[in-house]
């Protein structure tokens, strides 16, 4: 199996983005010539019925955005190339993508794909396969093999990245589930696993409503 265009384009835009504020350290000379970008709170309409919160009826979820954080749905969404198969839901980061910066950009992504476009896909797992070998193609070493993870009472499969950025070390961990015919992937980027573990925790599941 191999991963559609447009959700790859998700993920490769991410990392990219995440590596070069990685990368960026600016001297005193930047520092005078160019102000930091001001960190932006997301539009209500873009995250849902609180700024700080994004919700998916649809999918049944929620997740908390910190406060502050800089929205980039709509920008990656426009680059979907089949939106009725793909979906963007949500790409926010802690900074711009673009600005300088001497950390890892921490982000959290997450996507919903049709499963009908992996023939023999049933289950979460079967999806960790691509999903390994696209997030690996980055540049990223797998910790360990992926496993079953929780959130509430809602099963998942979590896979654990790594990526050397200098002297830094970026962080990925990705959880997928299988939900009303799409496969939900949560991707997280953080600087230390600690980071990660308190972005996970601004996700939670509620009981999904039946197809119809």
């Amino acid at each position: 199996m191999s991963l559609r265009p447009s959700l790859a384009l998700s993920f490769l835009l991410l990392g990219c983005w995440a590596t070069v504020c990685a990368h960026q350290t600016p001297d005193s000379s930047s520092k005078s010539r160019h102000k930091p970008e001001p960190h932006v709170r997301s539009h209500p309409s873009a995250i849902g019925d609180s700024p700080t919160t994004y919700r998916s009826s649809e999918f049944a979820f929620t997740c908390k955005i910190p406060y502050a954080w800089v929205d980039r749905t709509q920008q990656m969404q426009d680059d979907a190339s089949d939106p009725a198969r793909s979906k963007l839901l949500l790409a926010v980061f802690e900074r711009p993508p673009e600005a300088i910066g001497e950390t890892v950009n921490p982000a959290i992504v997450i996507t919903a794909e049709s499963a009908a476009s992996y023939p023999g896909l049933k289950t979460a797992a079967d999806y960790m396969g691509p999903l390994t070998e696209l997030t690996t193609s980055k540049g990223f070493k797998t910790v360990e093999q992926p496993y079953d993870f929780s959130v509430g009472t809602t099963h998942l499969v979590r896979g654990d990245f790594v990526k050397d950025v200098g002297k830094l070390t970026m962080h990925q961990s990705s959880l997928v589930s299988l939900r009303r015919g799409f496969v939900l992937c949560f991707t997280f980027i953080g600087g230390s696993e600690d980071e990660i573990d308190e972005l996970i925790e601004k996700l939670s599941f509620s009981l999904a409503k039946p197809a119809k």
